[in-house]
């Protein structure tokens, strides 16, 4: 599989007194955004990241940018190349990260496409591609996780949903109905999994990110560019996800919704 072989030597974590709050973090699309900000702040927090995406390149520059708040922190972050499209290669990645640390303690659902557009516009293969990363990637990441998180009978699921998952403006309708049907299987996750594993939805409202640069249909990324103007950094993002790692193992945090102060 692509994801074996690319995330450096083996590393086995030592089960002393001081790494039992150490988690073992998987994070997707860690190469750029919300998930390259989550992963930035958990290496600093001492977790160890398995940080996966398809542009390899990006993710070994961040382990290189992390380096220094792995050294002060304990922790580590390892880049693994991931295509969340490919069930297989989602099941190696959580696989390796398994076999490497002995351990999986959280997955972060976070990898995420959003080509707005209208409906009549007829972009298809963008819908499809958006369903394939935003649904069928999430659903891949549940499938390759849950029975390791049963088996050891903990683990955290994070999924990085959006505000499109409570609402839905013009040009937004298949990106919305993407993101409600990630919240929706995040929640009938929470309900049927076993009460020792904790299920957290997040939603950002406007982030800083590339998201909006592979809009193609021209009245969406005009209309993305004003409804841009009032937006977050990442980091808001990855300080909700870092809360709800941290509660003690008997709270969970359902969910999350973060926007800008001056988005209404």
């Amino acid at each position: 599989m692509a994801s074996r072989g690319a995330a450096g030597p083996d590393i086995v974590v030592s089960m002393t007194d001081e790494s039992q709050d150490r988690k073992i973090v998987l994070v997707t699309g860690a190469s750029s955004g919300i998930g390259e900000a989550i992963a930035t702040r958990l290496v600093g927090s001492g977790h160890h990241v398995v940080a996966g995406a398809r542009r390899q390149d990006r993710l070994q520059e961040l382990a290189e940018r992390t380096a220094p708040r792995a050294s002060r922190s304990g922790g580590s972050l390892h880049p693994v190349r991931l295509d969340v499209t490919d069930r297989a290669d989602v099941a190696a990645f959580v696989e390796l990260a398994r076999e490497r640390f002995g351990r999986v303690d959280v997955l972060v659902n976070n990898a995420g496409v959003m080509p707005l557009s209208r409906l009549d516009s007829l972009l298809v293969d963008e819908w499809d591609r958006m369903i394939d990363v935003n649904v069928r990637g999430l659903l891949h990441g549940i499938a390759a996780a849950l029975p390791h998180f049963t088996a050891q009978g903990s683990g955290h699921f994070v999924t990085i949903a959006s505000i499109g998952a409570h609402q839905v403006v013009p040009t937004g309708a298949v990106y919305s109905g993407t993101k409600y049907a990630a919240w929706a299987i995040t929640e009938g996750l929470r309900q049927e999994a076993d009460p020792a594993i904790r299920v957290t939805t997040i939603s950002p409202g406007v982030v800083t990110s590339e998201l909006a640069d592979s809009i193609t249909d021209r009245e969406a990324a005009a209309a993305m560019r004003t409804y841009r103007k009032h937006a977050m950094e990442p980091d808001a993002i990855a300080g909700a996800v870092s809360y709800a790692l941290d509660q003690p193992d008997d709270v969970d945090v359902n969910e999350i919704v973060v926007r800008p102060t001056r988005q209404r």
